[in-house]
């Protein structure tokens, strides 16, 4: 009865995640509340950090010699996530009042750039920085192109910090700098309120050397613009070049427009993909597979399981003299403890805790508190879930140590708590301190890492004691047959029974479930896309949780028919070894996908991807692992043994 009810739910769950998906996927809430703006009232743009697919080293915007709000430099504030993703918002001279065009409007004068400033823009341009600008929590964004969607068009965010070109045909390359920003400011206004509600923020950048006749303080007069003229750049000599001893004149145009996209809509234009039919496809194709080798592996394990076991309590009620055979055979040894079974309950327990944050969080975010609007909101979630599923940790470790007649609680409790999170706070630490020596506004500042430590070390680990405490209190898990003293002869096995051979087929599969889900993530990640599919991520993660059941079980079954009772620790490989062909996938993906030639941000990208990894080889092993433990006691309580 038990394996047909596991059956039934291997192939039914991903066919009713199939059909949540788009409504999972489709639902977010905008994470922030409207603000009402009447005509007049002051917008203040806020500025980020600027950012580049090329080096991955984020910068404050003040790093760049730009203009300085005359009320001084003022740091909004930020949650963990978001101080964590290197983002700095602070405030910036662009004021203006709602619904009043403004053409023209002088920001600063720059007069004579020196050296290291010069130098800064040059390489920020070299290095395809973007700025990064918010309105009303929206992020600044040129239109790109028009596709087919809601708004018909695309957008990327932010804009550039300037280019590189010849001033004529075949020339020396030479730096200009972006210094006149034409905003359009969307708005949407219900027939009910006279106030008006902040639903886009365009803009669009140029070059312009501008020219004036005398420096006014407040009247300055330039003659490349004016109040009723906006910018036209017609040829390269009207571009303003960034040299030493430059003049830059930094100038901003704002215009509203109407547009009938509601505030609760806003965001649906900035989390257009160009590629979403390909996606649905590909999601919807891998799916189907699955299912499919669901199917078969179900019918195969229930067919040759049932029939095992019926022959095999045949045999006992008629008492034939036979011997043994299959998995069978390995009754009294299939439970003893493995090598190192101290350090299995560690990883076990860590990845029951990642478990736990995983599906947590996808919840949170399937219900959309988690969506781009909510800035850092994501990691700030995964952080703070993480510490507080230690709990779960502690138990289920102490649990499977009690069960291996482990003693000594307290050694195993502090492994638990330590293991993971040092390993994975040496690697942070040393990518931290490389982003300091580049001077990066993604270094984790002094505060910041004390209240990391403090998660870990005064909540996450006190957490870990408590449920490992509770978890030892209970009574041992007992086995369905018994352990004999004297451990069973292993056979030689065949070529692909060895276990590398089988380790690395087994992660096979559960990779090849969400590479294709693989790629839009490290696309968001490493070329600062807004993620936003839930949905899809959700059903790629019920997936991976049967296609790693599924293949640890199998393989196990396999091993156990070939007389070879050391699965433990095979059953944690198997699934958990798809992290391997992540970090692979990683790699290549470093080598097609991105331009990175900075050795530092190399560093950086492999440093953060063998974090992810690392994580994801704890999460998929603990999976297979307890969907073999739960298979194996289930097929030897089903046969009579003496």
């Amino acid at each position: 009865m038990q394996l047909r009810v596991a059956v039934m739910a291997v192939v039914f769950v991903p066919l009713l995640a199939l059909l949540s998906a788009p409504l999972a996927s489709a639902f977010y809430l905008p994470g922030v509340a409207p603000i009402d703006f009447g005509k007049g009232a002051e917008v203040t743009v806020k500025v980020n950090k600027l950012s580049s697919v090329k080096t991955q080293l984020p910068y404050d915007y003040y790093s760049l010699d730009y203009c300085k709000p005359s009320s001084g430099i003022v740091n909004s504030a930020e949650n963990l996530g978001e101080v964590l993703r290197g983002d700095r918002i602070e405030n910036s001279p662009y004021v203006f009042p709602m619904k009043i065009d403004q053409t023209c409007k002088i920001v600063c004068r720059k007069a004579n750039l020196s050296q290291g400033a010069v130098k800064n823009f040059k390489q920020k341009i070299n290095e395809d920085y973007r700025v990064n600008m918010i309105l009303d929590n929206l992020p600044v964004a040129e239109r790109m192109t028009h596709t087919q969607g809601p708004t018909g068009m695309t957008y990327d965010p932010g804009f550039s910090v300037g280019f590189k070109a010849p001033l004529k045909k075949g020339g020396e390359l030479k730096h200009f700098i972006n210094n006149h920003l034409s905003f359009v400011v969307l708005y949407h206004q219900d027939i009910e309120y006279d106030a008006s509600r902040i639903v886009g923020f365009e803009v669009k950048p140029f070059s312009v050397k501008h020219v004036y006749d005398r420096w006014e303080k407040h009247a300055t007069k330039l003659s490349t613009c004016n109040p009723y003229k906006k910018i036209f750049v017609s040829s390269a000599q009207e571009w303003q070049e960034i040299d030493n001893g430059q003049e830059v004149v930094f100038t901003y145009d704002v215009a509203f427009k109407y547009s009938h996209v509601k505030w609760a809509s806003r965001w649906d234009t900035y989390l257009l993909m160009t590629d979403a039919q390909i996606h649905w496809f590909s999601i919807i194709n891998s799916l189907m597979i699955v299912l499919f080798l669901s199917g078969m592996v179900a019918m195969i394990m229930m067919r040759t399981l049932l029939r095992d076991i019926s022959r095999y309590n045949q045999l006992e009620s008629v008492e034939e003299a036979q011997e043994e055979t299959g998995w069978k055979l390995v009754h009294g040894d299939v439970f003893r403890p493995p090598t190192k079974s101290g350090l299995l309950c560690v990883y076990v327990g860590t990845g029951v805790q990642f478990f736990g944050m995983v599906v947590v969080t996808m919840i949170f975010a399937l219900l959309g508190f988690l969506s781009p609007a909510n800035r850092g909101g994501l990691m700030t979630a995964m952080l703070l879930l993480w510490v507080f599923m230690g709990l779960f940790a502690g138990y289920s470790s102490s649990r499977m140590y009690k069960m291996f007649r482990g003693a000594d609680w307290k050694r195993n409790t502090l492994r638990t708590a330590f293991t993971f999170p040092g390993v994975v706070f040496v690697i942070f630490f040393v990518l931290n301190a490389l982003l300091w020596g580049e001077k990066s506004s993604g270094a984790v500042p002094f505060g910041t890492m004390f209240v990391l430590m403090f998660l870990w070390f005064g909540i996450s680990v006190p957490l870990v004691f408590v449920g490992s405490y509770f978890g030892f209190k209970q009574a041992a898990i007992e086995d369905p047959v018994r352990t004999n003293k004297i451990p069973r002869q292993i056979p030689e096995q065949p070529w692909y029974m060895q276990p590398m051979f089988s380790i690395l087929i087994g992660g096979v599969l559960p990779f090849g479930a969400v590479f294709i889900e693989l790629f839009f993530i490290l696309t968001s990640i490493w070329m600062h896309q807004f993620y936003y599919i839930f949905g899809f991520l959700f059903l790629v993660f019920l997936i991976l949780l049967v296609t790693c059941a599924e293949i640890t079980v199998v393989l196990c079954y396999f091993q156990l028919c070939s007389e070879d009772y050391n699965w433990w620790w095979r059953a944690y490989l198997t699934s958990g070894s798809s992290a391997l062909y992540l970090f692979m996938y990683a790699a290549f993906y470093f080598f097609t996908k991105l331009q990175i030639t900075k050795v530092v941000s190399g560093i950086l990208y492999f440093g953060y991807m063998g974090i992810i990894s690392y994580a994801f080889f704890v999460l998929t092993g603990t999976i297979g692992f307890y969907a073999c433990y739960w298979f194996v006691r289930v097929i030897y309580a089903s046969v009579k043994i003496d």
